[in-house]
């Protein structure tokens, strides 16, 4: 990698050129993973006239060992879990549906405030663009991506700026198509190839999807 990214906005603009071939086109539907995948999904949609939205996936975490996956749910109202995990640590459907309830919860606040009253839009038989801002042990991205298979998409295409090389290519086994724009060695932290890497804030997430559903309605 020649020269790190001004900020999330360059970043966007950069990934959108490599994505061309998916403008214009009618079934094609951008989604951002909050938050910091949001504005680089943003001018992805704009570059390709496409709609935006936000994907939101919470993690389900083991009872005790909270960073421990055992699936996960996201927008849409789905739910993904592994049910080896499951049945190793002995999570019965009682107890993962108190997890579930309490992350969908959580889910559904970030939803009101990101999106308001905009019902999540239909994925069947849409080329799906999942973007975020980089991809370092890719476990969000995982989750969002088995999430989406349960809407029944035609296509899911991964797409970040820069990702872990490893990552990047286990993503090819689950997604029809990834473009990690740069996968440089060694890798270290996705924000050490952003010149500026500040949080986004849900403020700028809002904003963003506001603007683009005001630029679809028109």
């Amino acid at each position: 990698m020649t020269e790190r990214y001004l900020n999330r906005t360059d970043a966007g603009r950069r990934l959108a050129a490599a994505l061309a071939r998916y403008a214009g086109r009618s079934d094609v539907v951008v989604l951002g993973l909050p938050r910091g995948g949001v504005p680089v999904a943003y001018e992805i949609a704009l570059a390709l006239d496409a709609p935006l939205d936000v994907f939101v996936v919470r993690k389900l975490g083991l009872p005790g060992h909270e960073e421990f996956g055992i699936g996960a749910i996201a927008s849409g109202g789905v739910r993904v879990v592994d049910d080896a995990v499951l049945r190793s640590y002995g999570v019965d459907a009682d107890t993962l549906d108190r997890i579930s309830q309490r992350e969908r919860l959580e889910l559904e606040r970030r939803e009101r405030l990101y999106r308001d009253d905009r019902p999540f839009p239909s994925m069947r038989d849409r080329v799906v663009i999942l973007a975020d801002d980089g991809l370092a042990t890719g476990s969000t991205m995982r989750a969002a991506v088995a999430a989406l298979r349960a809407e029944a998409p035609r296509e899911i295409v991964v797409a970040v700026p820069v990702g872990a090389p490893e990552t990047c290519s286990a993503m090819r086994h689950i997604a029809d198509d990834v473009v990690c724009l740069e996968t440089p060695e060694p890798f270290y932290a996705v924000g050490l190839w952003y010149e500026d890497f500040e949080q986004t804030e849900d403020q700028e997430v809002h904003t963003l999807l506001g603007r683009a559903a005001a630029r679809a309605n028109r």
